[in-house]
């Protein structure tokens, strides 16, 4: 009898692998001494046996498969500074080989622990740490300055994150093999933001009718100076513009208008009416730069520009830099 019990235990087994491959077979049939033909029950797992963690001993082969499978398709658990997001096993490409485990343990020795084997795939696992990365990811967002009424306003900067992709994969990957779905903590990058309140720079506000020229630490005020702006016929534009280049001793190189027809390129010295320093504006030609007529200053007397007194032209200069926000405005 001893011999009998593996001999059926295997012929139980090469059933079960017949019927999971596709074979058109039926459970063995038991005839009868009245000639009927009656089914035997399907075969069991041993007592004991278990698939990974999950106990199969005493169930059929569809029960065990049953149990593994909600047991492998527990939802993964991502957390990103507060926020929540969960996905199935499948969609970070994790697959469980579910029927070579059952298999096995039909062939198992009571108490035996069979390995679940499970594999992830590639693609889906950057698929899936992608979509991550472009659900949690942002840039960083400098502040900016605006004008509320004729002071600037620097507005609030914000930190960025980036998603560590490749570290996320690992997690994952790791994850999966060890059979634990979290809560996986969605590792990322801080992003600083080049501009904030504390660092911003100089502002400056021109006022075009009064003639001033502001400028300001951020949003606070440091100094004020007295300027020309353009005659009427060429007046200096309103507007929010930057400063886009900066020179100490400038050439003056005579514009394509008529004014200027005519005329030739005055190297830096005394009589440039540049001044010593030039602070061109993101406006063609327009810029705000020192000259030798200290008299206009006060009034309504440039081709465009903005002219201050040459030792204040040089105080400006040396406060400001190539992006600071000029604004132009009619007060």
């Amino acid at each position: 009898m001893s011999r009998i019990a593996p001999i059926l235990r295997r012929a139980f087994v090469l059933l079960f692998v017949l019927v999971a491959c596709g074979a058109p077979l039926a459970y063995a049939q038991e005839t009868t001494t009245e000639g009927t033909t009656t089914e035997l029950p399907p075969p069991l797992i041993p007592e004991g046996v278990l698939i990974g963690d999950v106990a199969v001993g005493g169930l059929t082969a569809d029960e065990a498969t049953s149990a593994v499978f909600t047991h492998f398709a527990r939802r993964f658990v991502f957390t990103f500074r507060g926020e929540t997001r969960r996905a199935r096993p499948w969609k970070v490409g994790a697959r469980a080989h579910l029927g070579l485990a059952v298999a096995s343990a039909l062939a198992a020795t009571p108490f035996q622990v069979v390995p679940l084997r499970v594999t992830v795939g590639v693609h889906r696992l950057r698929s899936y740490t992608a979509y991550l990365g472009r659900t949690f990811s942002r840039p960083a967002v400098s502040s900016t300055a605006r004008l509320v009424g004729l002071r600037p306003r620097i507005t609030r900067a914000h930190r960025g994150f980036s998603v560590l992709r490749y570290i996320l994969r690992r997690r994952i990957r790791h994850a999966v093999l060890a059979d634990v779905r979290g809560p996986l903590a969605v590792p990322y990058r801080v992003l600083r933001p080049r501009f904030t309140r504390a660092n911003f720079g100089a502002v400056i506000v021109v006022r075009r009718t009064s003639h001033r020229l502001y400028l300001y630490d951020g949003g606070r005020f440091w100094h004020t100076f007295g300027v020309a702006v353009g005659q009427s016929i060429y007046p200096t534009p309103l507007g929010s513009f930057y400063i886009a280049v900066k020179q100490r001793n400038p050439w003056w190189y005579p514009p394509n208008t008529a004014w200027a027809a005519g005329a030739t390129p005055i190297p830096p010295g005394p009589g440039n009416p540049l001044g010593t320093r030039w602070m061109g504006l993101s406006w063609g030609g327009i810029g705000i730069h020192g000259t030798p007529d200290s008299a206009s200053i006060g009034y309504s007397a440039s081709h465009g520009c903005i002219r201050m007194r040459i030792p204040d032209a040089e105080t400006v200069f040396a406060h400001v830099s190539v992006g600071t926000p000029v604004f132009i405005v009619a007060a």
